[in-house]
């Protein structure tokens, strides 16, 4: 049996200083990703010490949410290198998914106010 080695031609293309690049952006992630994270556990735990409105707490969880996953979607998926065509057809879904989502929960969130002022 003869030993292949079509695994291993494409790999032939990468130096050591393109992969030094590579594990230094994705430490990078893994920090930026630990920070806000960090924030959110510590707000979660002192936002009533510290008095600050819930509303805030929950505007700002959404916010950061998002963020970690802009970064997560971006840099691990690898999405952020590609074409603007496939960007679009991974993220355009979700988009119409989370406005669909959105206008069910106020379109139920109308009906309950109304019924409840009928009665």
């Amino acid at each position: 049996m003869e030993h292949s080695d079509a695994p291993y031609k494409y790999a032939q293309h990468h130096s050591e200083e393109e992969g030094k690049k590579t594990r230094r952006m994705i430490w990078n992630m893994f920090w930026v990703l630990l920070v806000i994270t960090t924030i959110e556990v510590g707000l979660g735990i002192m936002w009533k010490s510290w008095g600050i409105d819930f509303h805030y707490v929950k505007m700002t969880f959404i916010v950061m949410t998002l963020a970690k996953a802009y970064f997560i979607v971006a840099y691990y998926m690898h999405l952020k290198h590609e074409k603007s065509a496939l960007q679009n057809t991974i993220i355009v879904p979700y988009t119409i998914l989370v406005l669909y989502l959105m206008y069910i929960v106020f379109t139920e969130g109308t009906f309950t106010n109304y019924i409840e002022h009928l009665f």
